[in-house]
């Protein structure tokens, strides 16, 4: 199987393109954790205008030193609870953390979006940094990256294989007698977030697609170019599409010019608008806004980029 029919990443996804999307929770970061009274009134606002993905994401334990808490409920219960109230729009794991689930849960619990909700899961992985969740999971942290690699080979062999025989310090699955179920309708696509303790070669030759964080314009051009002639040298004639996050607080000036926050900008529409050409210039195929230092309500910044920026940036047809 091959990601040419699934409908969530084509929708998402294409060369030279940018689609936009939005991370959870929709809410300010505060010392409180995330109310989560309307999220779903927004995400069904947020796939009505047409962007093409809501993204969530893999806390465990609640920080009492940190404001970020994610998006409170766990990881694949919230996002099942998303994707039966809504219709189409694409959702994504920013990201699963591998070194902290076993790789055979993983695929089971991500088969069976895929089969309940098809087309719609784009699984971003990574290795994890928030200390208390090792902690509370008695995970080494030391060891995390090759922890990933070692979970990441073996979710991808049940994900992509028939009946495959793996011998590995997380478990044993012989083909001979033993399968997944069930089984994924079209390849879901996996994603490496961060460099997860790899190197950006095994990255391009693993990943259906990377996950980064945001960087200077010049910075990030370098990395994807970087990525683009890896990707291209290991896996010949695959697109494989880089996606980015970028922290935003929007004006009601929309002639605001740019500040920084923490990454990203505070900035009204019109300067969000130049930027954001600029980001698919350099090669950014999907771009994820994280609410978590706006000062507007979250209604009031999805109606004003859904109607003044989201048209230069359209979800892709696929039928």
């Amino acid at each position: 199987m091959s990601l040419k029919g699934h409908k969530g990443f084509n929708r998402m996804y294409q060369q030279d393109k940018m689609t936009l999307g939005f991370l959870t929770p929709f809410e300010p970061m505060t010392n409180q954790l995330p109310k989560m009274e309307n999220t779903i009134e927004l995400a069904r606002k947020i796939e009505n205008f047409g962007f093409s993905a809501i993204w969530l994401r893999d806390v465990t334990i609640q920080d009492l030193h940190s404001n970020d808490h994610g998006q409170l409920y766990d990881l694949w219960i919230y996002l099942t609870y998303l994707a039966a109230r809504t219709n189409h729009i694409a959702l994504g794991t920013s990201s699963v953390v591998l070194p902290l689930r076993h790789p055979v849960r993983v695929a089971k619990e991500a088969t069976s979006i895929d089969q309940l909700f098809p087309d719609r899961l784009i699984m971003g992985v990574a290795s994890g940094d928030r200390k208390k969740d090792f902690t509370a999971l008695g995970a080494e942290r030391e060891k995390r990256g090759e922890q990933f690699k070692q979970n990441f080979d073996f979710l991808s062999r049940l994900l992509k294989e028939e009946q495959p025989t793996i011998e590995s310090k997380s478990g044993i699955m012989d083909g001979n007698s033993m399968r997944l179920i069930p089984k994924p309708v079209t390849t879901i696509p996996t994603m490496v977030t961060g460099f997860s303790q790899q190197s950006i070669e095994w990255i391009a030759s693993q990943g259906d697609g990377w996950i980064q964080y945001p960087r200077g314009i010049q910075e990030q051009a370098s990395l994807i170019q970087t990525y683009r002639e890896l990707s291209e040298r290991k896996s010949p004639g695959i697109f494989k599409p880089f996606t980015q996050t970028l922290y935003i607080d929007l004006s009601e000036n929309p002639d605001e010019r740019p500040t920084q926050i923490p990454l990203g900008f505070r900035l009204g529409r019109n300067h969000l608008l130049d930027l954001l050409y600029k980001f698919q210039a350099i090669g950014v195929n999907h771009l994820v806004f994280v609410p978590y230092f706006a000062k507007r309500p979250m209604e009031e910044m999805i109606q004003e980029i859904g109607e003044e920026i989201l048209p230069h940036f359209p979800t892709h047809e696929f039928y």
